[in-house]
């Protein structure tokens, strides 16, 4: 499939009415897991590409120019607020958050697994024992609040248990900013890979600081605001790895191909039919956005997209969800990594001034009285164990106890 070369229809009739966007949501107990990941990818996705015209209009002193961003951007803000209907009235805030976080962990594996990249790949596994361990911690939340099990809501498809504890996820921010990568030196699948995994992170943040004074427990608020900001850590990460020489035209091109990519994928891997025509509808809308926005880099740039894809611009492999659990535990293996400038290293391999220490100390305080270590504590204390879904034994000792919890390993030295 190349996006480039399908007839796409003109952008101003692909608009809809209102009975179009307000769909039916899906059924809650009955959807399969995956589905209910790929509206959530779908919809930060949008959000990303509503945001990225949304800049660039606010820096832009061409009124023709911002006209035609806000023709593609009404239509993205369209697409949104389909695909956000689609979560039903009765799923709560914390049921809804397991996906993402199964979202984070599921999608993170797969790019990774794929990334040819050796920097990028070494940023998505980093990150990804984070998302897996704020998977944990929520969903020993919904246990100990709710009494509702999350292996009903993320299936045989994700393990549950501790990843790099939360409270050794604290970092100085100068430790989270990497080198960024040249677009024209990479392979096409790197540049979809980061701005994928930018935007999905991006969405998860945002989510976290919004929803965070709306869950009903103090608990349940002061355990949202701190993985927010973990959340924020990964967005300056995954962010920093775009390169930032392209221009905005080239940008909103790039936006645009990720999209037609991720709604082509959807379409493919979706389970159910409905949700399946939904895919394909955006498929066909954003193929007008970003012949729309390749003629804007023409007319503009002086650029044709050849340039940007010299490759051709076919589709790479499409993103097809499937279990990632034993790319997870080998995963875990370095869990105790923390960042270190634009590069990693071993808590233990740290001096013992290093600003990590400081830095995690000064802004946690007593980490045992920080809420993703209480949650857990308050777990163990009322059903004699921490709640994991686990194939088998935790790959790492220091973790495998359900009936602990470990606040010191990647954070302490000689943990």
């Amino acid at each position: 499939m190349n996006p480039f070369q399908e007839q796409a229809k003109d952008i101003e009739k692909t608009y809809k009415n209102w009975k179009s966007i307000n769909v039916r949501p899906y059924d809650k107990e009955t959807v399969d897991p995956y589905t209910r990941v790929r509206i959530i990818l779908m919809n930060g996705t949008e959000f990303e590409a509503i945001w990225n015209t949304a800049r660039f209009t606010r820096h832009c002193t061409n009124n023709d120019v911002r006209r035609g961003m806000a023709l593609i951007r009404r239509g993205e803000q369209q697409q949104q607020k389909r695909i956000a209907s689609l979560k039903p009235i009765d799923e709560s805030i914390l049921e809804h958050t397991i996906g993402y976080e199964q979202l984070a962990v599921d999608l993170t594996a797969i790019l990774a697994r794929r990334e040819k990249n050796e920097y990028v790949k070494k940023q998505m596994d980093f990150a990804l024992l984070e998302d897996f361990d704020h998977l944990y911690r929520y969903a020993d939340l919904l246990d100990f609040e709710r009494g509702i099990h999350a292996e009903k809501l993320v299936g045989k498809y994700t393990e549950i248990m501790p990843g790099r504890p939360t409270v050794a996820e604290a970092r100085a921010p100068q430790d989270d900013v990497r080198f960024y990568i040249n677009n024209y030196l990479n392979d096409p699948i790197t540049r979809l890979n980061i701005a994928i995994i930018t935007a999905a992170e991006q969405q998860t943040m945002n989510y976290y600081l919004n929803v965070a004074n709306l869950h009903d427990t103090e608990l349940g608020r002061k355990l949202y605001s701190e993985i927010a900001m973990i959340e924020e850590q990964h967005v300056t990460g995954y962010g920093c790895l775009s390169d930032p020489s392209t221009d905005m035209f080239e940008c909103m091109v790039m936006h645009e191909y990720t999209e037609c990519y991720l709604y082509w994928s959807c379409y493919n891997d979706e389970t159910d039919e409905r949700i399946k025509q939904i895919w394909l509808m955006h498929f066909e809308e954003e193929l007008s956005h970003l012949h729309f926005a390749a003629a804007m880099l023409e007319k503009y740039s002086g650029k044709v997209w050849q340039q940007l894809f010299p490759e051709g611009g076919d589709f790479p492999e499409l993103l097809a969800f499937s279990e990632q659990k034993s790319y997870v535990r080998e995963v875990l293996r370095s869990v105790r990594l923390t960042g270190r400038a634009e590069s990693y290293a071993e808590v233990d391999d740290l001096p013992d001034n290093f600003r990590f220490f400081s830095y995690n100390r000064a802004v946690q305080g007593n980490v045992k009285s920080l809420a993703s270590h209480v949650v857990i504590e308050k777990a163990i204390q009322k059903f004699g164990q921490d709640y994991r879904v686990e194939d088998r034994a935790h790959p790492i000792r220091a973790l495998n106890d359900p009936k602990t919890v470990n606040a010191d390993i990647a954070r302490v030295k000689g943990a």
